[in-house]
């Protein structure tokens, strides 16, 4: 039987990338109910040596779009780094999601056996079989990087909890 990399990456990342936005509306209303700058979420972390919200965002993005490109065999979609509200933050989000929605699972066929490179920094590159990469790499950075985005908005007094983060399943 051959590993259904669509089914198995394209859903979670779409699900997981409406269940931010949700969180990222909660905290924008946080911050004007408390007349709270939202740059202040924007830039929190939760460790000195940690990124802050704008790039735990950022990355699920990146790591969303470049995990279906890849197995889909098209290009990753380029889009910077620059953005410095939660209305850009949504607005990644939003155009990360529009990328997947435009995929097919027809496009992922063979993509379990498909070889993955990725230049990791320091001119150091990664090879990796299709589903390795899915399932070793790139899902538990994704689920990194929105759990981080989570606990940012959290610790920073938003109520958010569980149901927040899962959304409607």
């Amino acid at each position: 039987m051959t590993a259904n990399l669509y089914a198995a990456s394209v859903p979670a990342f779409q699900q997981m990338l409406k269940n931010l936005s949700s969180i990222l509306t909660k905290a924008a209303a946080h911050a004007e109910a408390k007349k709270i700058d939202p740059s202040v979420f924007v830039n929190a972390r939760l460790a000195p040596d940690m990124h802050p919200l704008a790039r735990q965002i950022q990355m699920v993005s990146d790591t969303a779009k470049g995990a279906a490109a890849r197995l889909a065999g098209v290009d990753v979609p380029s889009m910077p780094d620059t953005e410095a509200t939660l209305a850009e933050l949504q607005q990644r989000i939003a155009k990360t999601a529009d990328f997947l929605s435009g995929l097919k699972p027809e496009q992922f066929e063979g993509s379990a056996e498909r070889s993955v490179e990725l230049n990791v920094g320091g001119g150091q590159k990664m090879t990796f079989k299709g589903a390795t990469y899915l399932t070793h790499f790139a899902l538990p950075n994704f689920y990194f990087h929105v759990t981080t985005a989570y606990d940012i908005v959290r610790h920073n007094g938003v109520e958010i909890g569980k149901r927040d983060y899962l959304g409607s399943v």
